[in-house]
């Protein structure tokens, strides 16, 4: 039996798939992520990786041929000559790179991709000025290091990773303006996704009994690893993954970029997957809710009726899509007596957000939205799927699997594939 493993470094915490040649899950591991400091971000995923690979049953280890990872977008870190982190790593959500974009907006093309605090260039730039600068030689995302760590070639990437550091996915290579910025580190080699990089280190291989030709191919990003396990595959059908933000990705044969609305493109084979995310989503929910009480809260919905409450659900100030505002308040009010009617309001407002965003999607050029697959907690929740429906005027159904470690072991299947028509 030939197997594929695939990693997902999330936001809550590392989880580990391996699946056959037909798609089916063989076993699964997971690692909840153990409250770290900044600094000890790089040291957490190492043990985070190291322990997936013990937790694989013995007997299947020889029997995986590729293993792929997916990290969050825009995570990164700055490596020595040797692949040791010189610094902490910037996490996803980082917004340190605010105080270079007054420049980088001059540099960078209008509305670009990496003209937001959170972007991998933004950090990078700021990163430029600290003093642990001078010892780094590579940039690497967080998937970058992370296969680095198993086969052992630094200076590697994907091109979903490296959308956000301003590689052009497009024409595949570094554009000429942020060649002007020279940079002066080793920006990493980008590949497509799920491109074998190498075999396992010898030591790994030995270490959790892995095939020593296992291949570690380029990784991807969490969202788009959830995409690809949710089953959507044509132009118009859409993943939205309501976990503890709202992210919404759609298929499209026309790429679309603005910045001004938080909206971006990846490259999926030929066609785009473009998208944005917003800051309301299952953290908001939380906040006022149990899971008990979403639950049976939910169950007592009138979903054929839209409710009047009309809010914006935030949990501060500030959102990215569609309507891409620093300064954009929550809107919670007015509160009703009946929590049930609170959480009714709350659903709806998050639905009319959804609906509002893929409408913004077309009208900017992406094809016309046909089916909505839904990835992540709120999946669960039939009163919000049925809220959803009704907006979107379209079917909405549960992903065919919502695991972002799904999508990575598919990833790495591919390598049989892209391994042939090289």
């Amino acid at each position: 039996m030939t197997l594929y493993l695939g990693i997902d470094f999330g936001t809550s915490g590392a989880r580990g798939m391996v699946i056959d040649d037909e798609g089916k899950i063989i076993s699964q591991m997971r690692h909840p992520w153990e409250m770290a400091t900044d600094a000890d971000w790089a040291t957490c995923w190492e043990k985070a990786l190291l322990r997936l690979l013990a937790a694989i049953p013995g007997a299947l280890g020889k029997q995986i041929e590729a293993i792929a990872i997916n990290g969050t977008s825009s995570t990164i870190l700055l490596t020595d000559a040797t692949g040791q982190p010189v610094d902490a790593p910037l996490l996803y959500n980082d917004g340190r790179g605010s105080t270079v974009l007054k420049d980088l907006i001059h540099i960078a093309p209008p509305h670009h991709t990496v003209l937001t605090a959170t972007s991998s260039l933004a950090k990078l730039l700021w990163m430029q000025q600290l003093p642990s600068f001078t010892q780094a030689r590579y940039l690497l995302h967080q998937a970058d290091w992370l296969a680095f760590l198993l086969h052992g070639q630094l200076g590697i990437s994907d091109y979903h990773n490296a959308l956000k550091l301003g590689y052009d996915v497009e024409n595949f290579q570094y554009p000429q303006w942020l060649e002007k910025l020279q940079i002066p580190i080793q920006l990493p080699q980008v590949l497509a996704p799920g491109t074998p990089i190498g075999e396992l280190r010898p030591e790994i291989a030995s270490k959790f009994g892995l095939r020593r030709d296992c291949l570690v191919c380029a990784g991807t990003t969490d969202s788009i690893a959830a995409f690809l396990a949710s089953g959507a595959k044509l132009p118009g059908e859409a993943v939205t993954s309501l976990g503890s933000t709202l992210v919404l990705k759609l298929l499209s044969r026309t790429r679309v970029e603005d910045a001004r609305y938080g909206i971006y493109s990846h490259r999926l084979g030929d066609l785009w997957l473009t998208g944005g995310a917003s800051n309301t989503g299952g953290a908001v929910l939380k906040t006022f809710f149990t899971d008990e009480e979403l639950v049976s809260l939910s169950r007592n919905i009138d979903v054929s009726k839209p409710s009047q409450l009309d809010y914006y659900p935030l949990l501060k100030s500030g959102d990215r899509f569609p309507i891409n505002d620093p300064q954009l308040l929550p809107r919670l009010e007015p509160r009703p007596d009946n929590p049930g009617e609170f959480l009714h309001g709350l659903l709806e407002s998050m639905a009319r957000i959804e609906t509002r965003g893929y409408e913004l999607l077309q009208n900017l050029g992406a094809d016309q939205l046909t089916h909505v697959y839904t990835a992540g907690g709120g999946a669960a929740n039939s009163a919000w799927m049925s809220i959803r429906g009704r907006c979107l005027k379209i079917p909405v159904t549960a992903s065919t699997n919502i695991e972002a470690a799904y999508g990575t072991a598919l990833l790495a299947m591919q390598k049989s594939a892209t391994s042939k028509s090289h």
